[in-house]
């Protein structure tokens, strides 16, 4: 029987969850090694960070200010990266990917682990998207795109309140309309989200999360005065063998061939990375970038 969250998340593209950080003082835990994850990148000593003026992947370093840090489970973060691979790998957040995949534990495969956060100097918005199809991809490519289920799951959990995503719902299984590709065809920034037919705010309270398919129409928004640390990953299912690799590996994952990293992760991660490793090998060496901005 296909639960109601899965039922949701195929309808409309997206579905909330409450509940997925144990009350039994994870929700601190995360909340401190965020703020810690924050600190180490504003100061300049975490370099693997999203840079402001630079929506997607390769992010550079042309701007001293942030809006992402990366690779939160890496071992060079320090003391940090084991709360978030706890949580990664954990039961609550495993069950319900596993849940909206419909696939089982031998499946999942593990993929990037971020954080989203505000800015200092400048509120912005990156541009309405879909994660792995090009703003100005014809009608007919849009519509070859979408007929790919991706076998994989994307999310946001939020720490602190949040309001930052704007999404369309029952965009996933649909080409944009004239008036959504006039709004979408190129990287320039939104200037009002809600000018996008069909869009809607997505607020979540501190410890929900959105899951949805990351070829949904969307869009992030920045406030520079309002703290944000927002966790940002995406799980894979290896019934789709590479079908993911471009969207997951354009990151760069070589990190995770680490000893360290390996050896401090749990069985089920352990397994989970095996797993990505086979996906990597097998997908070649030049995988390219999804989007350009």
């Amino acid at each position: 029987m296909v639960s109601p969250y899965r039922q949701q998340l195929d309808e409309q593209g997206f579905v909330i969850i409450p509940d997925l950080i144990a009350p039994d003082g994870e929700f601190e835990r995360l909340r401190a090694a965020c703020d810690d994850a924050v600190a180490q990148t504003r100061a300049g000593t975490w370099k693997l960070r999203r840079t402001v003026g630079k929506q997607f992947p390769p992010y550079g370093d042309a701007n001293p200010d942030s809006w992402g840090v990366q690779m939160l489970m890496h071992p060079d973060l320090g003391p940090a990266a084991k709360v978030f691979a706890e949580w990664y790998t954990g039961d609550r957040l495993t069950g319900a990917v596993r849940d909206l995949l419909g696939c089982g534990e031998e499946n999942l495969e593990m993929e990037l682990f971020n954080l989203l956060i505000n800015p200092l100097g400048h509120d912005f918005a990156l541009s309405w998207h879909r994660d792995d199809v090009k703003h100005n991809a014809s009608a007919e490519e849009e519509e070859e795109a979408l007929k790919l289920w991706h076998f994989g799951m994307q999310w946001n959990t939020a720490l602190y309140e949040d309001s930052s995503l704007y999404v369309v719902p029952g965009s996933h299984k649909i080409v944009r309309t004239d008036e959504q590709r006039a709004l979408s065809c190129t990287p320039d920034p939104a200037s009002n989200p809600l000018d996008m037919p069909g869009a809607i705010p997505v607020t979540l309270k501190p410890g929900e999360t959105v899951f949805y398919n990351s070829n949904i129409i969307h869009v992030g928004t920045y406030k520079h005065t309002v703290k944000r640390a927002t966790l940002h990953g995406t799980m894979g299912d290896t019934r789709g063998g590479s079908v993911r690799a471009r969207n997951i590996l354009q990151h760069g994952l070589d990190w995770m061939y680490d000893k360290r990293f390996q050896d401090g992760l749990t069985e089920r991660g352990k397994g989970m990375l095996d797993r990505l490793i086979q996906m990597k090998e097998g997908a070649g060496a030049d995988v390219g970038y999804s989007l350009d901005a």
